[in-house]
């Protein structure tokens, strides 16, 4: 028994961590268990076939610790030191206390059971995928509900008690993951099911705790499938740079990249690396070798494991979220040195997304930056989901592709050149989100009021609605 896989240390507190260890083949299957400062036994996972094992822990608070990993009469220990955000290493409090014999006593959490009349959590996440439910809305004190096309949409099941969404953090979290929730009242993660995988948030109201579920599919869909033009797979082909999806939360922002990624997966021998938090999308190798990252799991800090991955050998690198300066400047970085990098933002529009990038940075540092976005980007793209006539919900994009043109204007500061730009540019694959939504009304699919209420320049919409000539070359987009 030994351990071959630990962080660095000192660490921090309250964060995921990996511990992988070896026995031998002859212990497939054993369970492990696991101690924390001789206080806190848990019972840990099998042994693999080929003798290796790995644990998925938190960190607990600062302070010195010591985890042993038993196996019979074998152990493997690892101490380490937990500094907090400002520096304090005081000692661990008890989570446990000891027997008179000095031995510590195992206190589980007690297993909750759903109250009568309420489902299970995966009941309730069936019947999501059953109806193509978008989200699962829990809380205490409320009745479940589900997000339907964008809706909120009530439940005839009875209000939510806590001894119920005890038992439904049960089902998908281990005791450590909902002790680190009832600690820091927040939670990120991920849960796989036969027919779905879910991405899992866990936060505190004045009410009590509450829980929301995003449904991921199981199966990838292809640009065809979602309705995408042909510009979204030829932008995948480029073999440096920087390609930006935004748009609000629920836009279909991650089901079009999961399609980005599949199609490179699928049509080019590439070297991928995603970035997430959580993972959402499961992807397996193809032509491609793809190796996907959770934060918190997989790698200790977002950053840290963006800027590891350029030692990696990528030709591809996936950033779930360009959250911060730092990782806006190693995503340019990455994308100047010769890989494609792929990052989302919550902006609306392509050209608000170059203005935000460069509202990270003083003012006199934007000179510099807006020349590497010049350089750098690809394309971005812009995308939202709205309801259409059949029940459904189709995308609705606006698309800049980064041509010699678009580029001089960036270098310049001139965005609202750039903005003229796109409607005037479907031969590059450029487009408006307001020639989407009228192309989707011309065919039938959304009204009016839709048309106007999704529209970014509603003006402008109306103008064509009403018969006017602005964008009227619009059919031929996407088609």
């Amino acid at each position: 028994m030994k351990i071959v896989q630990a962080p660095a240390q000192p660490v921090r507190p309250l964060q995921r961590f990996v511990v992988a260890g070896l026995a031998t083949p002859d212990d497939a299957g054993k369970t492990l268990v696991v101690s924390l400062n001789n206080d806190f036994k848990m019972t840990g996972p099998a042994v693999a076939k080929d003798g290796t094992w790995r644990l998925d822990l938190v960190f607990p608070k600062p302070g010195n610790h010591h985890l042993s990993v038993n196996l019979g009469d074998r152990r493997a220990d690892w101490s380490f030191q937990v500094i907090g955000e400002n520096g304090e290493t005081a000692p661990p409090e008890p989570v446990n206390s000891a027997n008179g014999n000095g031995q510590p006593i195992v206190r589980p959490l007690p297993r909750a059971k759903v109250s009568d009349g309420a489902p299970t959590l995966r009941q309730l996440v069936e019947e999501a995928f059953r109806q193509n439910y978008s989200d699962v809305h829990l809380a205490v004190g409320r009745e479940p509900r589900f997000r339907n096309r964008g809706q909120i949409q009530s439940t005839t099941y009875p209000i939510t008690d806590d001894n119920t969404f005890m038992a439904w953090m049960q089902e998908v979290l281990n005791d450590l993951e909902i002790r680190r929730f009832q600690e820091t009242l927040d939670f990120d993660g991920a849960a796989q099911y036969p027919f779905a995988r879910v991405r899992i948030n866990l936060f505190e109201t004045m009410n009590g705790p509450a829980m929301v579920l995003r449904l991921i599919p199981m199966d990838i869909k292809t640009f065809e499938q979602l309705c995408l033009p042909p510009t979204f797979s030829e932008v995948c082909h480029s073999h440096k740079g920087l390609i930006l999806i935004t748009g609000p939360t629920g836009s279909g922002k991650s089901t079009t990249l999961a399609a980005m990624i599949d199609h490179i997966n699928r049509t080019m021998a590439r070297h991928i690396i995603t970035i997430e938090d959580p993972i959402e999308f499961v992807h397996q190798s193809r032509q491609s070798v793809i190796n996907q990252r959770e934060v918190g799991i997989h790698s200790m800090e977002f950053a840290n494991a963006l800027r590891a991955s350029l030692r990696e050998d990528p030709d591809v690198i996936l950033i779930g979220e360009m959250r911060d300066r730092e990782t806006v400047e190693t995503a340019l970085k990455a994308a100047q040195t010769g890989h494609l990098v792929f990052g989302t933002l919550h902006t609306n529009g392509a050209v608000k997304t170059i203005e935000r990038i460069l509202a990270l940075y003083q003012p006199e540092d934007r000179e510099a930056v807006r020349l590497q976005i010049a350089e750098a980007l690809v394309a971005c793209i812009s995308q939202a989901l709205v309801p259409t006539t059949d029940g459904k919900r189709a995308p609705v994009y606006e698309v800049l592709v980064n041509t010699d043109a678009v580029r001089d204007y960036i270098k310049k500061g001139q965005v609202d050149e750039v903005e003229d730009i796109i409607p005037r540019s479907e031969y590059e694959g450029m487009c408006t989100m307001n020639q989407i939504l009228y192309k989707l009304y011309l065919e039938g699919r959304i009204n009016e009021e839709i048309a106007l209420s999704h529209s970014p320049r509603e003006n402008e919409m109306a103008i064509l609605l009403r018969g006017g000539s602005l964008y009227s070359n619009a059919m031929s987009i996407g088609g």
